[in-house]
């Protein structure tokens, strides 16, 4: 049997990131990044708003067969039978991790960890199924291939697929638009600079920091470097 219900709703709260480096990883954008080093800025108004790569519905795998052993086998060969369909399927890939965003292959589902369900005789673990985002957004699209995915996965015994959570997103190496980012500052700041007249300039701070996020609508996230600027009179 599985349990098939995803939600459109946007999830909105605010989300830590490790202090790691992130260069050219993949990033589960589900709220706002905060830098574990206590950085606690406000998200500036000039950044670059896109649509996010992919968009994720974690899933959860529940079995209940009440010996142990094959409960848990049951479990992992639907897992299996996922990763199999997924190979065969157009534009769904499955994925775990928690912010970075790790391929889930038959080399390593077995590593995912087994947890209670709550219930007496019930075990369940969890991972990610993922579709690309096109240009547009289009998030009933990308709904629409991840629940026909889910509902076609193979049952194995009493082992039950079910979506858990909103849909999230996340983008492929965020630093890559930092250039882009920096190029938009800058244009605000001298455009702000301008308007007072000839003899203004800018002090920046902050642009040497890395890239974050948050998250702007159902499919978009906004990418900023947590920048400050002052305009000051030039020094004649």
């Amino acid at each position: 049997m599985k349990i098939v219900g995803l939600s459109l709703l946007l999830l909105i709260g605010a989300t830590p990131a490790l202090a790691q480096d992130l260069t050219g990883s993949e990033i589960v954008v589900t709220g706002t990044r905060k830098a574990a080093d206590n950085y606690d800025a406000s998200i500036p108004a000039i950044g670059l708003r896109r649509v996010a790569d992919y968009a994720i519905q974690e899933v959860n795998v529940v079995g209940d067969t009440r010996e142990a052993p094959r409960r848990r086998d049951e479990i992992f060969q639907m897992i299996r039978g996922a990763i199999a369909l997924a190979a065969k399927s157009s534009g769904i890939e499955l994925a775990t991790g928690e912010l970075v965003v790790e391929p889930l292959t038959l080399d390593n589902y077995r590593n995912l960890p087994l947890q209670s369900d709550g219930r007496p005789d019930t075990d369940r673990t969890s991972f990610m199924v993922k579709t690309r985002l096109g240009a547009n957004g289009d998030a009933k699209a990308a709904l629409d291939r991840i629940s026909a995915f889910i509902k076609a996965v193979p049952t194995v015994g009493r082992a039950e697929m079910r979506p858990t959570g909103d849909l999230t997103l996340s983008i492929v190496a965020p630093d890559q638009y930092r250039g882009r980012i920096v190029d938009l500052v800058a244009a605000d700041a001298h455009a702000t600079a301008a308007k007072l007249g000839p003899d203004y300039a800018v002090e920046a701070k902050g642009l040497d920091r890395p890239v974050e996020w948050s998250r702007a609508s159902l499919t978009e996230v906004f990418l900023y470097v947590p920048y400050s600027y002052t305009i000051v009179p030039l020094r004649r």
